[in-house]
């Protein structure tokens, strides 16, 4: 895995921000279209609206989510609520290329079949995602894959539901269609998170993230987040 220390969350955000571009412009050069796939938190939330401030080939652009809560629209709990006001509201996206998990479904088993198939109909079949963007727990969750949860289990799906984490269950991509992807671009920032850092460079398989493909992974980590690995 490459890694890059930077000072601060800023810091991390505008970088991931030019990563993002720049594999924009290769994706659409090479086959004419660029799927990234997002998650949560507040750092990420500041690299989508740096991403505002890049060469995008926006028209070409497709978003799809790497998770979300099992929450009401307009929720603020909803990583979407997030997504749409961090990037619709700063680039020039098309709406209709921001793909929401389904989580409003009566039938969520259906929903992640459905959003399998969304996937599939948007980046091949099997689908491969060109950029990953992933977050760390401090507890070495990534994605809404969580410690002792059984869709770290799942193998057989691409998309899958978990039990009750933090008051919220969640609809998560798993690992099959997380390591089939181009690109998997970790953020992490907060020294919180720093005791996990070096076990996700390890690949240790003890964390939800360790088994997480790291041949085409990197590593943006501000000062507090590396705080425990050698520079």
């Amino acid at each position: 895995m490459k890694k890059e220390i930077l000072s601060t969350s800023d810091d991390v955000a505008a970088r991931a921000a030019q990563i993002i571009a720049s594999d924009a412009r290769a994706a659409v050069a090479a086959h004419g279209r660029f799927v990234m796939a997002v998650s949560g938190g507040r750092t990420p939330w500041q690299m989508l609206r740096a991403l505002a401030n890049e060469e995008m080939p926006w028209a070409n652009v497709h978003v799809v989510q790497v998770d979300e809560r099992i929450a009401p629209a307009g929720d603020k709990d909803r990583n979407l609520t997030h997504l749409r006001e961090s990037l619709l509201s700063h680039a020039p996206i098309p709406e209709n290329q921001i793909h929401a998990m389904p989580v409003e479904s009566v039938d969520l088993d259906q929903a992640c079949r459905d959003y399998t198939a969304l996937l599939n109909g948007i980046c091949g079949n099997p689908a491969v995602i060109d950029l990953v963007h992933l977050g760390l727990g401090p507890d070495g969750h990534t994605a809404s894959l969580i410690p002792g949860d059984a869709v770290c289990h799942v193998h057989d799906a691409e998309v899958a539901l978990t039990g009750v984490y933090q008051n919220r269950r969640r609809m998560t991509l798993t690992y099959p269609i997380l390591n089939r992807s181009r690109h998997i671009l970790w953020v992490v920032t907060g020294a919180e998170k720093s005791p996990m850092v070096p076990r996700l460079l390890a690949g240790d398989a003890g964390i939800p993230a360790g088994p997480i493909e790291q041949a085409n992974a990197t590593l943006l980590a501000d000062a507090p987040a590396a705080a425990e690995i050698a520079a």
